[in-house]
């Protein structure tokens, strides 16, 4: 048996989960870190990261042999280093918001529109490395002229671990630097940033081997939201993610860029030549049922919430959710609209108000799959909403799909470990790998859909209350 390790590299935390080429978990372990901020800016040691996840992998090598790894990591964070291959400074986080001006400025040289066809971007935020480079450029001369490698944190570890600079294509799709299309370094933005290819690492399709460490043969992997994905299985058309935490993430896979136009918000990310992950997401989703809690269900555990919502039918008797307690990002970025609840009469208890807020988030997600027109089959549901019986039923019946959950909670970690089996040649490819080990929990079978008229009040509400705010 080849133990395959998957290593998460998140915002704040490391999870590495150990599995057998089955699929089955054999170990994790896990460690957090606190990042550095200071106004706009956020940072963090490259070396403690780095430190980090030796720590981690320390404990798993000293008890299991594994046979090869891949480290899917945050996107964007950037890390710069000197001809010696040290930091010449902390590594400048994804959240980083320094760069907004520089941002702008490529904006205005590239346009949204040339660089979406480029990049599969629909935005240019501050954070990406990009308007971080020449933000380095105007603000840190010092470090932009002794800078002999920008890396990103993959490929940072990975350097680390086996000295080879190499990357996956996946991560690097947010990055500005590389064309969507083709998977390669754009020349002219480099040019633009005053920077050489050789500077960068080489790229590579995921679940390559590039080299190994203490005798683990290391892998490439990729963004972790695709690698989050991939541990759920969607690896083909046909098949949307959900995943509804604290925020809500939706994910389906195309082969065709979408055509950009002005009101597009969806970014599209490299996953492999010719084929595409749409990635839509909401600021709140479980953080308006947990808001709800806490304020007026305390002594209430989630469970007796879900018991409350389930004797109440569908429609929650004319009480409607409108959940954007943090406003709107897909697909409509608008920081300004609120939440509201329609429709609160005498008769409406908590139950009423706990499936509205259910419904809402299933309505969000039927918005983002009109939105990109997707064609699928089924929905592989995650975060800690999957584990509601009735919020998968409320889900499937609204959507009029199959609604699956997973046995496997870390599918991140999962899908590194898919990449590393895949280099290692323990699989021949993503979609027998996921096929093999990617393991269905529960299925949820849409029954009669009485949610077509029900999503068009909510619809017609929440276009009420965006124009409000506009």
């Amino acid at each position: 048996m080849k133990y395959l390790l998957g290593a998460d590299f998140g915002t704040t935390s490391l999870k590495m989960c150990l599995f057998d080429e089955n699929g089955k978990l054999i170990v994790s372990e896990s460690a957090k870190y606190n990042l550095i901020t200071e106004g706009e800016f956020v940072e963090f040691s490259a070396e403690e990261f780095y430190q980090v996840f030796l720590s981690v992998i320390k404990r798993i090598t000293e008890k299991y042999p594994v046979y090869a790894m891949s480290i899917d990591t945050q996107g964007e964070t950037l890390i710069v280093l000197d001809k010696e291959n040290k930091p010449l400074t902390n590594a400048i986080i994804w959240l980083d918001n320094r760069a907004a001006k520089q941002a702008k400025e490529i904006e205005e040289k590239f346009t949204v529109k040339g660089i979406y066809e480029l990049t599969g971007q629909a935005e240019i935020p501050a954070g990406y490395p990009a308007p971080k480079i020449i933000w380095l450029k105007e603000n840190r001369p010092d470090v932009y002229k002794n800078a002999a490698h920008y890396l990103l944190l993959e490929d940072y570890i990975i350097y680390r671990l086996t000295g080879k600079y190499a990357a996956s294509r996946s991560l690097y799709s947010s990055s500005l630097l590389m064309n969507v299309k083709t998977g390669e370094y754009i020349l002219e933005m480099l040019d633009y940033l005053g920077i050489k290819e050789s500077q960068l690492s080489t790229l590579y399709e995921s679940g390559v081997n590039v080299g190994e460490y203490n005798g683990v043969k290391v892998m490439t992997s990729a963004l972790d939201q695709i690698a989050g994905i991939t541990g759920a299985g969607v690896v083909k058309e046909g098949i949307m993610s959900e995943t509804t935490g604290t925020s809500l993430a939706v994910s389906v896979l195309t082969d065709k860029l979408p055509v950009w136009h002005k009101e597009l918000t969806v970014s599209a990310y490299y996953v492999k030549k010719g084929l595409y992950a749409l990635l839509m997401w909401a600021p709140t989703a479980g953080a308006t049922l947990e808001w709800f809690k806490k304020n007026f269900c305390e002594s209430d555990d989630y469970a007796t919430l879900n018991e409350f919502a389930e004797s109440v039918p569908k429609g929650s008797e004319g009480l409607i959710c409108i959940p954007h307690l943090c406003g709107t990002v897909m697909p409509e970025n608008n920081a300004k609209v609120k939440g509201v609840f329609f429709g609160a009469t005498l008769k409406h208890n908590k139950g009423h108000f706990v499936r509205a807020i259910m419904e809402s988030i299933a309505y969000t997600i039927k918005e983002y799959a009109d939105y990109i027109n997707a064609d699928v089959k089924e929905i592989r549901s995650m975060g800690g909403g999957a584990n509601s019986k009735l919020w998968c039923e409320i889900k499937a019946e609204v959507l009029n799909k199959k609604v699956i959950t997973l046995k496997e909670n870390e599918t991140a970690c999962l899908g590194s470990a898919i990449f590393a089996g895949l280099g290692a040649g323990v699989f021949s490819d993503t979609i027998s790998a996921t096929e093999k080990i990617v393991q269905k929990n529960k299925e949820y079978m849409p029954k009669e859909n009485g949610y077509a008229a029900l999503y068009t009040d909510y619809k017609d509400k929440e276009k009420k209350i965006t124009e409000i705010y506009k």
